[in-house]
C-alpha cells in the first residue's frame, strides 16, 4: 500500500504545474543565449535602409524550432536599442525582406546555407557552431569549458553592411577578418 502510494504521489506531482513549466522552461545556455542576443543588438549598427522608418522596431527573429521559450521575450520585453523597441518573432519559413533585423537558427540545416546565401543586406544573422560560420553566418554561439561564448566573421557582417562596435568585437572568442 505504501508503495502505491509513493507511486501515486510521484505521478501528481510529475502531472503538477510547478513540474510542466520546468520541463518548459530553457536551460541555462538558452537564458545566456538570449541575453547575448539582446546585447548583440546594442552593439551593431544597421544600414538606415533596413528599417521601414524612425519607429520601427527592431525585430529578433527565431528561424524553426525554439529553443528559447518565453524567455527571450522576457528578455527583451520593454527593451529599446536607439530609440527602438525589440520584439521576437517565430518564424518557420524564409523571412520577408524587413521584416527580421536578427534571425536565430537554432541548426544549421540543409538549406540554411542557402537561406545566409540569398539574405539581402541588413540582417545579422545568429546561429551555433563552426558550421554556421563556415556556412555564410555572421556571429556563432559556442560551447567553451562550458561557457557560452561567440565567434565573428567580419566578412560576413560587411557583406551584410552591418557595421559592428569594437567592444563586441573584442568580447567575442574569434574574429574571423
Amino acid at each position: 500500500m505504501i508503495s502505491l502510494l509513493r507511486v501515486a504521489g510521484v505521478l501528481w506531482l510529475l502531472a503538477s504545474p510547478a513540474a510542466s513549466r520546468a520541463v518548459e522552461e530553457p536551460s541555462l545556455e538558452y537564458r545566456v543565449k538570449a541575453a547575448f542576443l539582446l546585447n548583440f543588438t546594442k552593439f551593431i549598427e544597421w544600414p538606415t535602409y533596413a528599417f521601414a522608418n524612425d519607429a520601427a522596431p527592431i525585430s529578433i527573429c527565431i528561424v524553426g524550432e525554439d529553443p528559447f521559450g518565453r524567455v527571450l521575450d522576457e528578455v527583451v520585453n520593454g527593451e529599446t536599442v536607439n530609440s527602438r523597441r525589440l520584439i521576437v518573432r517565430r518564424i518557420r519559413q524564409t523571412p520577408i525582406e524587413g521584416a527580421c533585423h536578427v534571425l536565430f537558427f537554432d541548426r544549421m540545416e540543409k538549406d540554411t546555407a542557402d537561406l545566409l546565401a540569398n539574405l539581402k543586406p541588413g540582417v545579422l544573422t545568429v546561429g551555433q557552431g563552426d558550421a554556421f560560420i563556415r556556412g555564410g553566418g555572421v556571429i556563432a554561439f559556442v560551447i567553451e569549458n562550458r561557457r557560452v561564448r561567440f565567434d565573428i566573421d567580419q566578412s560576413a557582417a560587411a557583406k551584410a553592411e552591418l557595421k559592428m562596435n569594437a567592444k563586441l568585437l573584442n568580447v567575442a572568442r574569434f574574429v574571423e577578418k
